[in-house]
């Protein structure tokens, strides 16, 4: 069919075949839809959704519309995690470490930026000479010696979702159940997992910012895994606030290896880190119940095994072999660093996560349109919590900018994100639901 007569299909509320939906993966892979042609289906879908069926057929189309990963030759089990996107979610830096350090291999296939929030593989090409889009050999080789791999995706690895992702960043179709799930999945089924452990964010930094939207994604995406015989389950985690106190690329590096070496961890983020780390290895059969999976995981982070794995691997993938050891040597610094101060005394009583997020986009550190360069030097650091106290004058958050104009504009984002309260608000949960398949 025309791709015309398809988005007029969807436009109008109907139910596209599998037939319509493996065209329309075939043009996004082989580029017989143009730009405009994708963004119209894709807004189409997001105002008017799509059934199970359609959104299964959406995943197994994107899913094989390149090659499929084979890891059969690995002794021990294949698994990974994903997240939905949150500010300041640097999670798989640590996470996929500290999995492997545990007994596991974790080909984590990660992705850029979208919309709001940061995304891993830009973080991971803040390292000079890392390798973030490895050819297969280097990809297997890394995983199958060092137990991980954080890389993006190959061009032959569900090629019709890198596209369909990069326009969905630009055209305000990001938040759509059926799109996310299929783009999520399309890349782990692709992937070669023998289980998936999913983290889905809600709140005002999230996609998904009412509970029940998240709860709804979860569990679609845990269902359209388990009837494409992958096993997942899922968390819904809180995103009311940053979830590390940076927000950007190298300085969420910064932040990650100061967490797996023990120099500095944010609460929330450890919490989150390691109840995903007791899930995966639970799903991969490794602990037999969340409690030993906690314990492990921990021992992994504590007794530097994780921090070991994630050194190891920069080097594999061709970064510097002392990065763990001296990062500031290495990640790219911003020119200017300035605070962004309270104007009152008092308790932070909420933060603006999306405005954040938003923030950092602006400085330089995510895209506007798929072809922006990113700089991976700016952000944020030091951003409070809520429920922390300051006095006025004191840095809600560190901003960090290629120039005084860019800085001033952070400045005045921050201050106007962060809402304080003369009395010190309930702390928010970080570990909100857990979402089991069918047995």
């Amino acid at each position: 069919m025309l791709p015309q007569e398809i988005i007029r299909s969807k436009r109008d509320g109907g139910v596209l075949s599998k037939a319509d939906i493996a065209d329309f993966a075939a043009g996004l892979t082989h580029g017989t839809w143009s730009e405009g042609q994708v963004a119209a289906l894709a807004m189409a879908i997001f105002l008017n959704g799509m059934n199970a069926e359609e959104g299964a057929a959406l995943t197994l189309a994107m899913r094989d519309s390149g090659k499929v990963l084979d890891w059969s030759g690995l002794p021990g089990p294949v698994t990974d995690k994903h997240s939905t996107g949150g500010v300041g979610d640097n999670v798989s830096l640590m996470l996929a470490p500290i999995v492997a350090a545990c007994g596991a291999f974790v080909p984590m296939i990660s992705g850029r930026g979208l919309g709001h929030t940061g995304g891993t593989l830009d973080k991971m090409d803040s390292i000079p000479g890392y390798t973030s889009q490895p050819d297969d050999r280097l990809f297997a080789r890394t995983v199958r010696d060092v137990g991980c791999a954080i890389i993006g995706q190959t061009a032959d690895l569900a090629p019709a979702d890198k596209r369909f992702y990069a326009v969905r960043d630009v055209t305000g179709t990001v938040e759509s159940i059926p799109l996310i799930t299929a783009s999520i999945l399309s890349k782990k089924l692709a992937a070669g997992l023998s289980s998936l452990v999913l983290d889905v964010k809600s709140g005002n930094g999230s996609f998904m910012a009412e509970a029940r939207d998240a709860r709804r994604l979860a569990e679609n995406l845990v269902t359209v895994a388990g009837a494409a015989s992958l096993p997942a389950t899922a968390l819904l985690t809180g995103m009311n606030e940053p979830l590390a106190s940076a927000a950007g690329n190298a300085v969420e590096v910064r932040n990650a290896v100061d967490f797996l070496t023990g120099a500095g961890r944010d609460r929330r983020l450890e919490d989150v880190t390691l109840a995903l780390a007791a899930e995966m290895l639970v799903a991969a059969r490794i602990a037999a119940t969340a409690k030993e999976g906690l314990a492990r995981a921990r021992e992994a982070l504590s007794g530097g095994a994780a921090a070991e794995r994630f050194g190891k691997m920069v080097r594999a993938l061709g970064g510097p072999a002392d990065f763990v050891e001296n990062p500031e040597r290495y990640l790219p610094a911003a020119a200017i660093v300035v605070p962004a101060t309270a104007g009152r005394d008092g308790f932070v009583g909420r933060i603006e996560t999306r405005a954040l997020g938003v923030g950092v986009i602006e400085l330089g550190g995510g895209r506007s349109k798929p072809e922006d360069a990113i700089d991976h030097s700016v952000g944020l650091t030091g951003c409070l919590p809520v429920g922390a106290e300051v006095r006025r004058g004191e840095p809600l958050a560190m901003v960090h900018a290629r120039t005084t104009d860019d800085a001033e504009r952070a400045v005045a984002a921050v201050r106007a994100a962060y809402r304080m309260t003369d009395e010190k608000p309930r702390a928010g949960k970080a570990i909100l639901r857990r979402i089991a398949g069918a047995a």
